[in-house]
């Protein structure tokens, strides 16, 4: 088994924490230590650290080594441009078959909080158990503790497999409030972790039949990589293969488990250094009549008064004000934003 961290995403729901030169992961969010940096090192705990693979944009091949100096070169994979993670997968299939090793792959990212490492590494166990026996893709289905309407839903079939697993018959897209209440009820759907266990010639079957463009042109490129590369759509393995797959299956994984991927969630996990009026404060913040807010300044002192359900952010990369229940239109406000030539990071 061999572990790809995918870490060459924008992060743009944390913005203005988290912007294009340093996204959420290469930031200390939860501890002392980056994301990806955590993510690396509880992995090390349980495979041998030469298992561990890193894929990541050109951009950020400074960041990865700088944070990562045990990482050797040879174990980073590198996308000439940001195209999301379908490519991104392609692209770390055909670095491994091209060297003849077809040695099944753990891919996941870079910025997730799982802290029981032996249950996500006995999970990847019985993943790696179904994926080499049937040639399957085999995701790992978050059992929802919560309505959340920040994430996609996977529905699976009755019955389980011989490891636990449940055959996939359908992806739901981040779904309405009530929606959520209704999924995270069903003993069936669980959340997309976003973490996928295969073999490179099961990624390489998936995407000739689902992504032949993507696959022909990635595998075909030889010295034009780069500009090959950068002709690829923006499209995440999801679209691109897993949705349209029929081999795909699902390992439920009952432990605690969240995608730093939104304010919401670091709130989730720094909820215990909250004040005595449910404030998360971070940095020079001075916060009065104020309740149940995120308040996180950077480098500047920061009064806050009379705000609740509030996200207020201030950074030297620009300044959030934000109600809680709006927080799911900050990634697309801030695309918006940088497409009308306002600099947002």
């Amino acid at each position: 088994m061999k572990i790809v961290i995918m870490a060459g995403g924008k992060g743009s729901r944390l913005w203005p924490r988290s912007v294009e030169d340093r996204p959420k992961q290469f930031l200390a969010l939860t501890s002392e230590e980056t994301m990806l940096q955590l993510t690396y090192r509880r992995l090390a705990r349980i495979v041998p650290p030469k298992q561990i693979y890193v894929v990541t944009a050109e951009l950020y091949r400074s960041l990865v080594l700088e944070q990562l100096p045990e990482l050797n070169e040879s174990r980073l994979i590198l996308e000439p441009v940001q195209r999301d993670t379908g490519p991104c997968v392609a692209l770390s299939a055909l670095h491994f078959l091209r060297q003849e090793d077809n040695e099944t792959l753990v891919m996941m990212p870079s910025d997730q909080h799982i802290p029981n490492i032996l249950a996500l590494y006995e999970a990847f166990c019985k993943a790696e158990a179904i994926a080499d026996a049937s040639s399957a893709i085999v995701t790992l289905g978050i059992v929802p503790v919560r309505p959340e309407t920040n994430y996609g839903y996977i529905q699976t079939a009755g019955g389980k497999g011989s490891e636990g697993e449940r055959r996939v018959i359908a992806f739901i897209e981040k779904p309405d409030l009530e929606t959520a209440r209704q999924l995270a009820a069903k003993p069936d759907v669980f959340w997309n972790s976003g973490i996928i266990v295969w073999r490179p010639s099961t990624i390489a079957e998936a995407m000739e039949k689902h992504q032949p463009t993507i696959w022909n042109a990635l595998s075909q490129a030889g010295q034009h990589t780069e500009k090959v590369y950068a002709s690829l759509p923006k499209i995440s393995v999801d679209y691109a293969v897993l949705e349209k797959a029929d081999n795909l299956f699902t390992l439920p994984f009952r432990y605690e488990w969240e995608d730093m991927g939104s304010w919401a969630s670091l709130e989730r996990i720094r909820e215990e250094e909250a004040d005595s009026n449910g404030n998360i404060l971070h940095g020079s913040v001075h916060a009065f009549d104020s309740s149940h807010s995120i308040i996180f300044s950077e480098g500047r002192k920061t009064i806050v008064i009379g705000a609740e359900d509030l996200i207020i952010v201030s950074t030297a990369e620009g300044v959030l004000i934000c109600h809680k229940s709006m927080e799911q239109k900050l990634k697309s406000i801030v695309q918006h934003v940088e497409k009308q030539g306002g600099g947002v990071g």
